[in-house]
């Protein structure tokens, strides 16, 4: 580097730190490797003479730098500071760039200083592009909502113009009150207690060794078949309402899992302690389950130590019922508990229970009663345009209200019953809004089913020998067989619809696995979502209208 082609420089100080003179020759080592591999950016930094850089007065620019510079006579000779503190501020501005305020270059000609302002061009991609590495895409997600809200807007003022106001909050309670077949539902919810009662007798019977374990397993298996047939045959002889029918159904189904989880989980504290006492010959011990309690409460205080649960000590009826009003269907002995019950958390949980419900009711009253009357007779007919058309009107409102009916019951109820109850667990739902594939979704939104299906059905196929396929299969098919038990029989027409969606998500969600990933994924889940539902609602109101003409 010839020595009559650099300005003097007026620069900040700098220090290296543990270095009070710099190795010249491995300087020049370092700035000629970093130079070479930055030519074509505009970065700052300083490299030799290039003929295709030109100054305005069309001789090529000698030197590029990105600190402050004074300019000074080209030919002036640099003593020996002033070339050490040169070698410093070229140092600093090829390998600390962001510490410079200017950028600047000098001419070898004119010996003028020049901006690179000049130069406007540097290699970068387009922002679409997905090497760009651009990911802020927050306007176009605005626009994306305003859009969403204006066709809707749109839709609803169209059905108000073509309707009127069809809500009417009273009309369900009149729908209550003339309907005499209604009532049986309740008195069915009240039943659920004999069976509760039964098994808790049993569980009283095996902890004092009065009953065998396998006498006892086929009396609990005949109480849970019971759970799932009476009540089914209660609406099948009476015809109650399809909707107070399928309410009382739901209820027997958490009853029937609560229940099993209930024995499963003091069958396991039995097997425990029959393993502990064997080995070291002592009488009492703490249960998996209870110990399994205990490593995982991070809050446990001198009082909640007083009050923790052994078995057989957990066989009584308050903690039995806790446990049957608890939001969560896994049995436990001991489970996670808040310190207090916060009265403002709770009382906008309830405002929005009964907000919610209410909307829900009267976007069903104004948008999804007529257009599903509307879609009735090109079903029928089985004009196909007409019928996509329907199909397409009914997904967004059945979509929103799914949507509603999600928040309200997974985030207002169970959260208001676990504050009440104090339940600690409040894990009701992860994002199952971010899934990428159909497994994924059907993991996250609804925790309590994935919990209880995991320790009660998958685990226990896995360890009998069968493999992750084969009873991945099973979850689905007893899932599938309680949708189908929750519609078919208020209806009392048994099409199998929900039976059959629910087994097509199988070889659904292998496709997407193995053919999708990422946002494809996330979409396909969503497209099931938006557009499965109102097939199944228009495939049953067809089926349960033309049974009920005929």
């Amino acid at each position: 580097m010839s020595r009559d082609c650099i300005s003097r420089t007026s620069i900040r100080t700098w220090k290296l730190e543990g270095d009070d003179e710099l190795d010249s020759d491995n300087y020049l080592r370092r700035r000629t490797m970093v130079t070479g591999l930055t030519k074509n950016l505009v970065s700052g930094v300083v490299h030799q003479r290039d003929p295709d850089d030109e100054c305005l007065c069309h001789f090529p620019v000698t030197y590029r730098a990105q600190f402050r510079t004074t300019p000074s006579r080209v030919d002036t000779p640099f003593t020996k500071k002033e070339e050490k503190e040169s070698r410093l501020s070229e140092f600093a501005a090829t390998y600390f760039p962001w510490l410079h305020e200017h950028e600047e270059i000098i001419c070898y000609s004119c010996s003028k200083i020049k901006s690179l302002k000049f130069g406007c061009h540097e290699r970068a991609d387009s922002l679409f592009s997905s090497s760009s590495g651009f990911g802020d895409y927050r306007g176009l997600l605005n626009l994306c909502i305003i859009l969403l809200v204006l066709s809707n807007a749109r839709v609803a003022l169209e059905n108000l113009i073509k309707y009127g106001i069809l809500i009417d909050p009273i009309a369900w309670v009149r729908h209550l009150a003339k309907d005499p077949y209604s009532w049986p539902c309740f008195a069915l919810i009240i039943t659920t207690n004999f069976f509760i009662l039964f098994s808790f007798y049993l569980e009283i019977l095996l902890s004092d060794n009065r009953i065998s374990e396998d006498r006892a397993r086929k009396l609990l298996k005949a109480n849970w078949l019971l759970i799932i047939l009476y009540p089914a045959v209660v609406i099948l002889y009476f015809h109650p309402s399809p909707v107070f029918s399928s309410i009382t159904l739901a209820v027997y189904t958490i009853v029937f899992l609560k229940l099993i989880s209930y024995a499963d989980v003091n069958r396991w504290c039995r097997q425990d302690l029959e393993t502990l006492q064997k080995k070291s010959g002592r009488t009492r011990f703490k249960s998996v389950s209870s110990q399994g309690n205990l490593r995982n409460s991070a809050e446990l205080t001198e009082n909640n130590r007083e009050h923790f649960q052994k078995y057989p000590d957990n066989i009584n009826l308050k903690d039995i019922y806790y446990f049957l009003f608890a939001p969560t269907l896994c049995y436990e002995l001991n489970f996670p508990r808040s310190s207090r019950i916060r009265k403002r958390f709770l009382i906008k949980r309830i405002l929005e229970m009964l907000f919610l419900s209410h909307l829900m009711l009267c976007l069903i009253q104004q948008w999804i009663i007529p257009t599903v009357n509307n879609a009735l007779i090109p079903f029928k007919k089985m004009e196909i345009s007409n019928v996509v058309e329907r199909l397409l009107k009914l997904a967004i409102p059945n979509h929103f209200i799914w949507l509603i009916f999600f928040y309200w019951f997974f985030h207002s109820c169970l959260n208001v019953v676990a504050e009440l109850l104090q339940f600690g667990d409040r894990t009701f739902y992860r994002d199952w809004w971010n899934a990428e594939d159909v497994s994924s979704f059907w993991q996250n939104w609804n925790i309590p089913v994935h919990k209880w299906a995991l320790r009660h059905l998958y685990k226990p196929m896995l360890s009998k020998g069968y493999s992750k396929m084969s009873a991945g299969v099973f979850v689905f098919l007893a899932s599938a067989f309680f949708h189908e038990y929750l519609v078919s029989v208020p209806l009392r027409m048994f099409r199998l619809w929900a039976f059959t969606a629910m087994l097509s998500q199988v070889p659904f969600a292998l496709f997407v696995k193995k053919y999708l990933d990422g946002k494809y994924g996330n979409m396909a889940v969503w497209i099931t979502l938006i557009i499965g539902q109102p097939i199944a609602i228009l495939m049953y109101y067809h089926d349960y209208y033309v049974t009920h003409q005929q």
